[in-house]
């Protein structure tokens, strides 16, 4: 074979190669892709990014679920909406748990998931309803957009048993912290970077209060400190009464990378948001982050891509509920 005609081959073969691997940018090893409803439900992006704007505009906290909504389903063991089922007579479900305190607004994913029927009956999944309007809801706190992939299909079953084993709580120690989100794929700037997810929201002051009961936690800032004491005035508060700090006082409804400006000031609310500043493994990217609202935001994305990307059910796997908080065999 002459050596014109081999190059060609090498060539031939190497952009084969190249090509390929652009295919499997677009549907992952997973089964998802971007705009898999592009054929079934043409509109379907859209109308979640409008009904998430009109809910926003009307429940402004709205958007903190959203985003909250992906960390709490897609950390635990796979990313199916199994978040959203009710309990029933033999399960809990992870909702109704308590390291799922304080998530709330579910109802308005049920709005959501009644507009997509309207259009399109039985074809978007509440999985996919929870991942973008969480991608949409960070946008409409002043986040990046994140082009995510589709296709995920429901869960028939709740995990609350198994909570525990994948979420990491705000006491633990960052070893625990890091080692729970590397076994999803994502690195420690990563972890640092969704972690700024505390740039938003409250925190209830049932987190809070053992760093202020019954002595304060010395390497809290005074200033700080007397925030907090007037917000939790109480050593053992209500759980039930609205007692809360915000967790960023300068934005509290903009996802930016003030959170770690805060923290970095020993303003942060957590144990968790404490040892990420301080930590030598996480601090170097704090103070990136800190300097860089887009280091933090490029983090954040590739974060949350690979978060919502984590063990889906595709394919026959699971089902398309008719209804987002319970599965189709008790509907």
């Amino acid at each position: 074979m002459a050596p014109k005609t081999l190059i060609f081959f090498a060539l031939f073969s190497l952009l084969a190669i190249v090509a390929l691997a652009d295919t499997e940018s677009t549907e992952s090893n997973s089964g998802l892709m971007l705009n898999f409803y592009k054929d079934t439900c043409p509109q379907a992006e859209d109308i979640i990014r409008e009904q998430v704007g009109l809910l926003y505009k009307r429940h402004k906290n709205t958007a903190f679920s959203w985003l909250r909504n992906i960390f709490h389903d897609c950390a635990v063991e796979s990313c199916d909406a199994s978040l959203l089922l009710d309990s029933t007579r033999r399960s809990l479900s992870e909702k109704e748990t308590d390291r799922s305190f304080g998530l709330r607004n579910f109802r308005y994913l049920e709005t959501i998931k009644e507009a997509l029927e309207r259009e399109c009956p039985g074809v978007v999944s509440c999985a996919d309803i929870l991942v973008l309007s969480g991608r949409d809801g960070i946008v409409a706190l002043g986040g990046p957009y994140i082009p995510l992939k589709t296709g995920r299909r429901d869960g028939r079953k709740s995990r609350a048993e198994i909570l525990e084993q994948y979420l990491p709580d705000h006491n633990e120690s960052m070893s625990v912290v890091l080692e729970r989100f590397k076994n999803m794929g994502i690195d420690t700037p990563g972890v640092v970077a969704l972690l700024g997810s505390h740039s938003v929201g409250r925190t209830h002051c049932v987190k809070l209060v053992h760093r202020l009961y019954p002595a304060v936690d010395p390497v809290l800032d005074p200033g700080h400190v007397e925030h907090m004491l007037h917000k939790c005035p109480d050593a053992i508060p209500d759980p039930k009464a609205v007692q809360y700090v915000r967790n960023d006082r300068g934005t509290p409804m903009k996802l930016d990378n003030n959170y770690y400006r805060n923290i970095l000031d020993n303003k942060g609310l957590l144990i968790v948001d404490h040892q990420l500043a301080n930590d030598k493994r996480t601090k170097p990217f704090v103070k990136k982050m800190a300097k860089s609202q887009d280091y933090f935001f490029k983090h954040f994305g590739r974060a949350i891509t690979i978060l919502t990307e984590n063990n889906p059910l595709t394919g026959t796997q699971g089902e398309i509920r008719k209804q987002c908080n319970v599965a189709n065999k008790h509907h």
